[in-house]
């Protein structure tokens, strides 16, 4: 099946005669969704895609928007999952993916599934029949030229070895990660603060940037036992040769070298004091640090690692405070291209360092084909506008969107910037009010992010009514 056209409308009047096109490099989800956008808008696009003249070693076809890693979409729930929302929300958007991944979706109880053949031919016949369409097959391997004055980078995380260069020079300083040691994150209220403090080691700084999770010998030694046998992720055939960094080294090759090398490193005990047990201390301490604006996620200091996911949530539950703990983000270390988005960008996408530029998907930091897919089609309704001399304002952060465009251009951590899925962590946290139940008892598990959802449809509604539409 291919998507029907005669059913989609341009959400701005056309204006073609006196445009020039915008310039989308990357033909996956990002890239054609951008695409799809601006020329949805009446802008010409010129979208550049280097297979098949150039391939990678992931991708096994020439098609646009090719699924590589797996064939789902994750949680299709809007009114208890992030994911879930996020999708109705790029459906109330016409989302070209989505309603691609709509038409040749396969059985997954409550996920989008798709079959990967049928969903990337849907989209390219899709991008391949819009007249505002130009789908030129070759790498772009450089600087792109000064005559493109409105561009997109959606090249996702196997950026060819030229443009990625190219973008770290044009940063000015070394912004591009091609190697991705994610720790992993929680939730702040999954906590146990019947265990964990604030406190900064010797008191530093505020006295209190850190969330202190403590553990005593016996803890300890049961932790590093589960840890060196859990199983572990082995890297892909493509990612062979990248080396571990002695920076970023995965907690488990760190504990292999001896039981006390955690207790020496990340997970020392100096310069605290435990006001649960005064004049106490501890065998080992794990820190979180803060890793957004908010302050509702934090991150596990120096908690790299390759424990496969299942094994993470088996050892880490193992600490003291985090026995309940809440991930939304486990960590690994793999090969990967993205730049410090909140550092580099503007609330456009739109390189700081040269404004012609801006960045889409993937690289941008964020996690996830639906992610991607957002972003991309974000930077193309803000692209468009700019070509139209009109205004394009991000949805507001307690929707879907507005949260993940929020964490890309500047709610996240600069220092600590790493790809993260959209979760509710991104969220502005519910007021008192819309986190109490009509009996006044505090709202939990399902009912909870019910709440959230409840709050970003109505905002996402009423956004889109407005601000949605580019305006003058």
């Amino acid at each position: 099946m291919t998507l029907d056209l005669k059913n989609q409308h341009r959400y701005v009047p056309i204006m073609t005669n006196t445009l020039d096109p915008v310039h989308v490099i990357g033909g996956g989800l990002a890239g054609c969704e951008a695409a799809w956008q601006i020329a949805r808008a009446g802008v010409p696009v010129t979208l550049h895609e280097m297979r098949p003249e150039q391939t990678t070693a992931a991708h096994q076809s020439e098609y646009l928007a090719e699924l590589v890693c797996s064939n789902s979409f994750r949680s299709d729930d809007a009114e208890h999952n992030a994911v879930g929302l996020l999708h109705q929300e790029m459906r109330q958007m016409d989302s070209l993916i989505l309603q691609v991944g709509d038409i040749h979706k396969v059985p997954a109880g409550s996920a989008l599934a798709v079959d990967r053949v049928g969903f990337a031919l849907g989209v390219q016949a899709a991008v391949e029949s819009e007249p505002l369409i130009t789908i030129v097959r070759e790498e772009v391997s450089g600087m792109p030229p000064e005559e493109w004055n409105s561009i997109i980078v959606a090249t996702g995380p196997l950026t060819s070895p030229g443009l990625s260069e190219a973008i770290s020079a044009m940063s000015g300083e070394n912004s591009l990660a091609f190697f991705d040691a994610i720790a992993p994150i929680l939730t702040k209220e999954s906590i146990n603060f019947d265990v964990a403090w604030f406190q900064s080691r010797y008191d530093k700084g505020k006295g209190s940037d850190y969330i202190n999770c403590p553990m005593d010998e016996d803890q300890f030694n049961r932790f590093i036992d589960a840890l060196l046998a859990g199983e572990k992720t082995e890297f892909k055939e493509w990612e062979k040769d990248t080396p571990y960094f002695e920076g970023c080294l995965p907690i488990e090759v760190m504990a292999e070298r001896g039981r006390e090398t955690l207790r020496f490193g990340p997970m020392k005990p100096v310069g605290l004091t435990n006001p649960h047990e005064p004049g106490k201390r501890k065998w080992a301490v794990l820190q979180l640090r803060q890793d957004n604006a908010l302050g509702t996620l934090y991150n596990m200091v120096g908690f790299q690692t390759k424990l496969k996911y299942g094994a993470q949530k088996e050892v880490f539950s193992l600490i003291p405070a985090l026995e309940q703990a809440e991930f939304v983000r486990l960590g690994g270390i793999h090969r990967n291209t993205f730049i410090n988005a909140p550092k580099l960008l503007d609330k456009t996408y739109r390189l700081n360092a040269s404004p012609r530029i801006r960045f889409a998907g993937q690289i941008t930091g964020c996690e996830g084909y639906v992610e991607s897919a957002a972003v991309g089609l974000l930077a193309g309704r803000f692209s468009a506008a700019d070509r139209q001399g009109l205004r394009f304002d991000a949805p507001p952060t307690t929707t879907a969107l507005g949260a993940l465009h929020s964490h890309i251009t500047g709610g996240a951590n600069q220092e600590t910037y790493q790809p993260m899925n959209v979760n509710f962590g991104l969220f502005p946290e519910l007021t008192d009010d819309e986190n109490k139940t009509d009996k006044g008892r505090k709202l939990k598990g399902r009912d909870r992010k019910r709440a959230y959802t409840l709050r970003a449809e109505r905002d996402f509604s009423a956004w889109l009514k407005g601000s949605g539409r580019a305006a003058a």
